[in-house]
């Protein structure tokens, strides 16, 4: 989902840096010079902001808004009516930081959850504590058909498993 948005994001600034770009190479159109001007702030904070990685971007596209914002360049950016490109490029940059903070968030959730395998040798290490007070209790009486039921259960996991157990004298 944030890839969608990284993509949308690069878009926006891609084409408010290429309008520039064109528009102040034309010295015969009206405020060419609030055009090189504007794209002078493009180029300080580096003309390939959309190849960086996303942090190293998103500082970046953070300095590069604020930039854009000062009112002396606002103003050039309302006479140039780029208002909505910049607003759009300042949404797209706004909506991957919401969406990559959450992906951010959501793996740090799965870094703190216990393996699949660890779980497995827990849940192993306890099955066999319990099948181990089972066939204590076997004598018992009580117990035996509580055994044999539990004995038939083994068995059968085992045959079924894809390794077979060398000893079938006894399952448990």
């Amino acid at each position: 989902m944030w890839q969608k948005a990284e993509i949308e994001r690069d878009a926006a600034y891609s084409n408010l840096k290429a309008f520039l770009n064109g528009y102040r190479k034309l010295p015969s159109a009206p405020n060419y010079q609030m055009a090189e001007d504007l794209y002078q702030v493009f180029k300080n904070y580096g003309l390939d902001l959309d190849r960086l990685s996303y942090s190293s971007q998103t500082a970046q596209m953070e300095k590069l808004i604020e930039d854009l914002e000062l009112p002396d360049n606002a103003q050039k950016i309302a006479v140039l009516f780029l208002g909505t490109a910049f607003t759009e490029m300042k949404t797209k940059h706004d909506e991957f930081e919401a969406l990559f903070a959450e992906q951010a968030g959501a793996n740090a959730d799965l870094r703190q959850m216990k393996s699949a395998s660890g779980i497995r040798k827990h849940l192993e290490k306890t099955l066999k504590a319990y099948l181990t007070i089972i066939t204590a209790m076997k004598e018992v009486q009580g117990w035996e058909v509580f055994y044999a039921d539990i004995n038939e259960l083994v068995k059968a996991a085992k045959n079924s498993s894809h390794t077979k157990p060398t000893d079938s004298s006894e399952a448990l």
